[in-house]
């Protein structure tokens, strides 16, 4: 076992990660330093310093990260439009290269050369994590707990826990059943009866979002406003990128919108279950291929629809300090220049409607589209000889097979 010094663990004070601080301490012999982030999962964080204090922990980090999230990795990812097989919205895999990336950045900090998480062995946030950090800095050591020990089981998590004292909370109203991530992009379930693709979830399973059913029996107009591609404004409020974000889902929320319920393919091989609410994301999504339906250009808008599924897996298996996600995403924002303008969109029991789109660089021409006169501006002649040419190969074609 190679020596470590000190280790940089995400920590969340849960029972996984209390295990974890313990456990490494016992194992490795070394220091640990904690680094707990918020990316708007909206839990309570004051319980984490007292907790990784109890155990001896001198350097303890709990960063607000949600501008930073909102704003350098969730923003430039819709800018791509990015959605994993035709479905998924990666609120989860999102998170991971930030928190990778401010892991380094802290063992860099207080001189460690390790770090560690409390991703399993089956998932994908293992990879994403340690992809990051290597990206990040070649030489980082990595201690994934769940790929060397052998307490593989709640139960003997919460033995070890009561065996060195390691204080658990009861979550209210006895917990939730699934296994819950959450940032301020969506939230996640899996586990419990979700493991049966064929089981129906209860209403209860979902916390951000009405059952469309019970939603407002009026539907609510609302504005965002575009600049290069990202949302500025909410019905005429300037707001940052997490006040974005933070407002559409509150709106989305109100409306039942952004539920998911999908068996993905994960990056090891395992397909799994899962349900998703991601109700501002599922707005901010319709809300920017309007704005782009007007500013962007033919070709631009289809080659960034092929290119997106690349650009998505890219995410989804952890690659986002990768120089092809880099290349990608330098040439998907220089379609954005022009992306500005305002889209009014219509909410109504779980759905998302266009309800109108303007902008000072549109390239909609009246003129040229209207059903009535265009006094000039386009020659329909002009298109028979478009037609002529475009049809050249298949009429060639055609004649051949006649002959045959």
């Amino acid at each position: 076992m190679t020596k470590t010094r000190k280790v940089v663990l995400a920590y969340s004070g849960g029972l996984d990660t209390s295990v974890i601080l313990k456990w490494l301490q016992d194992t490795y012999q070394c220091e640990v330093v904690t680094f707990t982030a918020d990316i708007g999962q909206g839990e309570e964080l004051d319980h984490v310093r007292p907790k990784a204090q109890q155990f001896g922990v001198k350097e303890i980090f709990i960063d607000d990260l949600r501008e930073e999230f909102a704003r350098d990795f969730v923003f430039p990812m819709f800018r791509a439009n990015a959605i994993y097989e035709g479905e998924y919205l990666l609120g989860t895999s999102i998170a991971r290269p930030l928190i990778a990336k401010r892991l380094v950045e802290i063992a860099k900090l207080t001189g460690a050369d390790t770090i560690s998480h409390g991703a399993t062995g089956k998932g994908n946030d293992q990879v994403r994590f340690e992809l990051g950090a290597y990206a990040l800095w070649p030489e980082i050591k990595v201690i994934a707990p769940w790929r060397e020990w052998d307490l593989n089981s709640r139960e003997k998590l919460l033995a070890y826990a009561a065996e060195h004292n390691i204080p658990v909370a009861k979550k209210k109203g006895g917990g939730s059943p699934y296994s819950m991530d959450a940032n301020s992009l969506h939230i996640s379930y899996e586990g419990g009866g979700l493991e049966d693709p064929w089981w129906c979830p209860p209403d209860d399973i979902w916390r951000w979002t009405k059952n469309p059913e019970d939603a407002p029996n009026e539907p609510e107009l609302v504005t965002i406003e575009y600049a290069k591609g990202d949302p500025v404004a909410v019905n005429g409020e300037k707001l940052s990128p997490h006040g974005v974000l933070a407002k559409l889902n509150e709106l989305g929320g109100k409306h039942g919108i952004g539920r998911l319920d999908i068996v993905e393919n994960r990056y090891v091989g395992i397909k799994s279950r899962g349900c998703y609410e991601t109700p501002g994301g599922t707005i901010m999504l319709k809300a920017h291929r309007a704005i782009e339906s007007l500013t962007l250009d033919r070709e631009q808008v289809h080659l960034k629809d092929e290119l997106m599924p690349r650009y998505a897996k890219l995410i989804y298996n952890g690659y986002w300090f990768s120089p092809e996600r880099r290349a990608l995403q330098a040439l998907i924002d220089a379609t954005q220049q022009h992306a500005n303008g305002e889209v009014r969109l219509k909410l109504y029991k779980g759905s998302v409607y266009n309800a109108g789109r303007r902008s000072k660089d549109t390239l909609f021409d009246a003129t040229l589209s209207t059903f009535e006169d265009d006094r000039g501006a386009y020659n329909q002649k002009d298109a028979e000889g478009f037609i002529r040419l475009n049809a050249l190969r298949l009429r060639t074609g055609a004649k051949r097979d006649q002959r045959s």
